[in-house]
Parts: C-alpha cells; sequence; structure tokens
C-alpha cells in the first residue's frame, strides 16, 4: 500500500462508488456484459477493481534519481496524487533512490487477466487496430513526475469512443475495453523504459496504480456502461 485518500481522493471514489450503485442494478437486471464476461462476474470484476487500488506487488528495484528540489514541491505532489512524498524522501541515500517497481491488484493484475480471457475466448480485430492508437497516445501523453511515477491523462480512454463506434459498433464493450486498458497498461511499462534515471526518479513506479488507476477504472467503468445499448 503506498497512496492515502485525501479530500479530493474522497470525492473521485465517492463517483466511483455511486456508478457503481448503478452498475449494480444494472447488472442484477443482467444488461451489462464485456465480450463474454456477463454481468454478475463483470461487477465482481469491477468491485475488486476498486477494493485492491491500493494493493501493489512488487517485481523489481531499480536505481532512479533523486532529484533535489522535490522537497519543495512536496506538499502539492501529495495533495495531487494522494502518496506519502515527504516521507519517501527521508532515506539514507541522498543521491538516489532505490525505486520499486510494482503492480497494482486493481490497476493491473485484474484487468490485464480479464484481457488475456477476452483475447482467447473472442478474438477482434478492431480491437487491436485502437489498441496500436491507444498504446502511441499512451506513451506520447505519459508523464514522469518526479516523486510520483509514471502519470498518464485520467481521461484518456475515451479516445478510443468514437474509434470503436465506427469499427465495430456490434461489440463496443469489448473494444473499448480491450484497446484501451491494454494500450493504458502497455503504454506506461513503455514509459519506464524511455525515463533518463539519471535526471528523474520516484521511490516507487506503480503500474496500474498511482498516477493510471484512475485512467483504467473510468475507462471500464465506461466500457461496461456501454454494453448497455449494444
Amino acid at each position: 500500500m503506498r497512496g492515502y485518500i485525501n479530500r479530493s481522493e474522497v470525492k473521485t471514489f465517492s463517483i466511483f462508488g455511486i456508478t457503481l450503485l448503478a452498475i449494480a442494478v444494472l447488472c442484477y437486471q443482467g444488461k451489462l456484459s464485456i465480450g463474454n464476461i456477463s454481468s454478475l462476474p463483470l461487477f465482481i470484476f469491477l468491485l475488486l477493481m476498486l477494493a485492491a487500488n491500493n494493493l501493489e506487488i512488487p517485481i523489481k528495484t531499480v536505481r532512479t534519481k533523486k532529484i533535489k528540489n522535490i522537497s519543495n514541491n512536496a506538499q502539492i505532489l501529495e495533495q495531487l496524487f494522494s502518496v506519502p512524498v515527504l516521507k519517501e524522501l527521508e532515506t539514507r541515500k541522498e543521491l538516489v533512490f532505490n525505486t520499486k517497481l510494482t503492480l497494482n491488484l486493481g490497476g493491473f493484475v485484474i484487468p490485464a487477466s480479464m484481457i488475456i480471457y477476452l483475447l482467447f475466448t473472442q478474438f477482434n480485430v478492431a480491437a487491436i487496430e485502437i489498441f496500436l492508437v491507444m498504446l502511441v497516445a499512451t506513451v506520447l501523453l505519459a508523464e514522469m513526475v518526479n516523486g510520483v511515477g509514471i502519470v498518464v491523462p485520467d481521461y484518456i480512454g475515451l479516445i478510443s469512443v468514437p474509434m470503436a463506434l465506427i469499427l465495430a459498433p456490434e461489440n463496443v464493450a469489448y473494444v473499448i475495453f480491450v484497446s484501451s486498458i491494454s494500450g493504458i497498461l502497455i503504454g506506461t511499462v513503455i514509459s519506464f523504459f524511455t525515463i533518463d534515471r539519471e535526471k528523474n526518479g520516484s521511490a516507487y513506479i506503480n503500474f496500474g496504480g498511482v498516477g493510471s488507476f484512475k485512467a483504467v477504472y473510468i475507462i471500464t467503468l465506461i466500457a461496461g456502461l456501454m454494453s448497455y445499448f449494444n
């Protein structure tokens, strides 16, 4: 667990909770699905993603630069991203971070598992085409924020919506979900390898967590709701 909940996060997660209640009703009525994932499993996945958004699975440790002026902006970064930047700066090493790379359970592992299942049970060419667009968009728009990690715009997944409506109107929810989530997750991983570790750094880089969980969850909710109109 890395992040904590501040006032802005309370508002965001309240909106997620209210949306999830509406989705619960529609799932109970059997009106939502994403590909072969029917209403009940879909709701369980959405609930688990939200509940597990603060659980991180460590995968590797690397060295990155500890920028001197991070402490000057620490309080602002804590408010914006809900991470304990000041606490993470309190390490023995003054010049470098021993950066922990982690996979977020709710924002990476669970949605990635859903995508793998969907691709094996219901392959769709349009989803792959739009995924490539989302991948490029994520790599271009992702930003390494010192002290926080890799950050992508919360609503980046919306790029896939009009393309899915044009290329796969009969399977919009599936295409939006697979293309957007895979594009965001793989895009953030690629972005990590483009970082200049001699000039940028953070105590943690959370794939699917801080900096990208909201983008992943928002487009997952949208994909689920879009299935109502199919």
